[in-house]
């Protein structure tokens, strides 16, 4: 492997699925005392979601909380129900081309923005014979990180 050419800079959320969004923000809002930032609502990624926001500034994490809009189609976000984590990447575009150049393997939409206004890309939870890096079995979102993130975990 040649000299990696971007930094993961931290942690940016983690994504938990359930087919009943309100049991969820039952737990982690109002049980927990997590607050709700947003919500997003995608037909073509089968997602109703909440999002949280757990810590201030740079340091703060994103809990997704994510429901299937149809509990019989595809993706099922809410299986695993742990179903991906996010990390903050100082330069996705790069990232993504030195890491294809290494084979790892992303699920399809490329680069795109995401629910929370970052670009963002998925690395796969399975290689295959042409790309046979992948997440190990686990879903992962490189998530571009804005200027003041990099600036504080750079």
């Amino acid at each position: 492997m040649s000299e990696r050419p971007f930094k993961i800079l931290g942690l940016q959320q983690i994504a938990i699925g359930g087919l009943d969004l309100d049991a969820l923000r039952g737990l982690w809002v109002d049980t927990f005392g997590v607050t709700k930032t947003g919500d997003f609502t995608s037909e073509s990624e089968n997602v109703a979601e909440d999002i949280l926001r757990l810590g201030e500034g740079p340091h703060a994490v994103e809990i997704d909380l994510m429901s299937p809009l149809d509990p019989e189609g595809r993706p099922k976000v809410h299986d695993p129900k742990l179903n991906h984590i996010g990390l903050w990447v100082d330069d996705l575009a790069t990232a993504v081309d030195w890491l294809t150049e290494q084979g790892m393997r992303f699920t399809p939409g490329g680069i795109r923005p995401g629910a929370a206004g970052h670009d963002i890309v998925f690395v796969h939870p399975k290689g295959n014979d042409e790309f046979p890096l992948s997440g190990e079995g686990v879903l992962i979102e490189l998530v571009q990180a804005p200027a003041e993130v990099i600036a504080a975990l750079g």
